[in-house]
């Protein structure tokens, strides 16, 4: 996946989108991007595939 938006964009439309997250959200210690994604897939109620393809979707817009 090409990576066209800045994690800071990434972070500001997910939040938009789904209104249910916060900043505290996205905070994990460098390397641990696992971490997160399992813990945004929990509370997204999204499957990690479904997730993978949100933040695709982000750097088409």
């Amino acid at each position: 996946m090409n990576i066209i938006r800045s994690w800071r964009e990434q972070k500001v439309m997910l939040k938009q989108r789904f209104s249910i997250l916060l900043d505290m959200d996205f905070e994990y210690p460098e390397g641990q991007r696992e971490l997160m994604m399992e813990s945004l897939s929990k509370k997204l109620e999204k499957t990690r595939p479904e997730l993978e393809l949100i933040f695709a979707e982000l750097q088409t817009y």
